[in-house]
């Protein structure tokens, strides 16, 4: 399973944004990596530097790689409707998101884990690959052996009120899928036109 392992500090730091983890350090220190800190007179970025940047925080935050994003944007730019929003719900979708936004994981890379570890299933069948995308009307739910497992079911935290597209039932340990989730709905700070305008070139 590819996947980002350097240092997620760093990651934080250039985009000045906890998208990988909790953003303790950046009250510490906030300044971009480099050797000569807040001191170093930086250019202003170029109209590419910022388009590229944007997309590399949608990578680094929904933990996807290069190839598997651009197949993600080819995949929304079939779809009808605007590709920037098709591009979110794609990533919305994503099996691995989907766990992290029940409150079944409390990190989107603990969510991957789980799944790859087969703890869960979609509409009664194990499903061990994070990229799965999931369909409205899909159910999600741990695999018969995890309900039993108290180390796997204590990490959920239980689902963020204001995820209205998932629906979690915590007695019987099971989220379904119910909608794609409109653009103004998904809190991640991405903006997803200069995505589109990287692509266009």
């Amino acid at each position: 399973m590819a996947r980002y392992t350097g240092p997620k500090n760093r990651i934080c730091r250039i985009f000045g944004e906890p998208i990988l983890g909790s953003g303790k350090s950046l009250s510490k220190n906030s300044n971009p990596p480099g050797q000569h800190g807040p001191t170093k007179k930086r250019k202003a970025a170029s109209e590419y530097a910022v388009q590229l940047k944007e997309k590399q925080k949608a990578k680094y935050t929904y933990g996807v790689l290069e190839r598997q994003f651009a197949n993600t944007y080819k995949e929304a730019a079939r779809m009808k409707g605007a590709t920037g929003e098709n591009l979110v719900k794609l990533l919305e979708a994503r099996l691995d998101n989907t766990i992290y936004r029940l409150g079944i994981a409390p990190t989107r890379p603990a969510a991957r884990q789980i799944v790859a570890h087969k703890h869960i299933t979609v509409n009664g069948e194990v499903v061990n690959i994070p990229s799965y995308t999931l369909q409205p009307g899909d159910v999600i739910e741990y695999a018969p052996k995890s309900k039993a497992n108290t180390l796997i079911t204590g990490m959920a935290r239980g689902k963020n009120p204001k995820i209205t597209w998932m629906d979690w039932n915590e007695k019987e340990l099971m989220g379904t899928y119910i909608s794609h989730p409109a653009r103004e709905f998904v809190p991640e700070n991405i903006k997803e036109q200069l995505i589109v305008e990287l692509y266009s070139k």
